[in-house]
């Protein structure tokens, strides 16, 4: 799969079972990963035995304990995915396609409100779009948590970017049912494909 790579937002444990744990967030990890195990079973291997697969970007949620989004501060949210925590980290089924240079880390800032993968940074300090333009990608899909806001945010900043977006509709969770329609529509409406 040329020119393609995978975006998996927020996929983490507050997420997912945790103080902020949305609607079908096991079913959206457990189809994501067979998404790429399917994926990688269709690539041949290499001349060291290993499948290329497309790459696989991580976006992450990652406050400091008094970040402005927390109740406590005056925010809408409980206290989530603080770093050096257990809810901060990724579902454990996913770890093995996880590499630290592809993660984006965002809402570091105590006091700044970052729903969109495209204002984290990695380790190195690079964006989102930096880094995907670096590796020649024209095509991102998009899973992860929750539809309504990261992952709706993160995919409509791709499409801004230049690039063609899918959103894989099977591997994404959402905060409210209502809340997820409405937002796959809006997406659908703006360009984003479903699929």
């Amino acid at each position: 799969m040329k020119n393609v790579a995978l975006v998996v937002v927020d996929m983490l444990y507050d997420f997912i079972d945790g103080s902020m744990a949305c609607q079908e967030a096991e079913k959206a990890v457990d189809n994501s990963l067979r998404y790429i195990e399917e994926v990688t079973a269709q690539t041949d291997p290499d001349d060291s035995g290993i499948r290329s697969i497309f790459p696989i970007l991580f976006v992450r949620d990652h406050h400091p304990a008094n970040h402005c989004s927390f109740q406590e501060q005056g925010g809408p949210w409980p206290p989530h995915c603080v770093q050096g925590t257990h809810g901060a980290d990724v579902h454990e089924k996913l770890l093995p396609y996880l590499t630290e240079d592809l993660c984006f880390y965002k809402g570091e800032n105590p006091a700044l409100e970052q729903y969109s993968g495209f204002e984290g940074k990695n380790p190195a300090g690079q964006s989102l779009g930096e880094v995907l333009e670096l590796m020649d990608i024209q095509n991102v899909l998009v899973c992860g948590i929750a539809t309504e806001y990261c992952v709706r945010n993160t995919a409509e900043d791709l499409l801004k970017a230049g690039f063609r977006v899918s959103v894989l509709k099977d591997c994404i969770s959402y905060v409210d049912a209502k809340g997820h329609e409405e937002a796959l529509a809006a997406m659908e409406a703006e360009g984003i494909r479903l699929i």
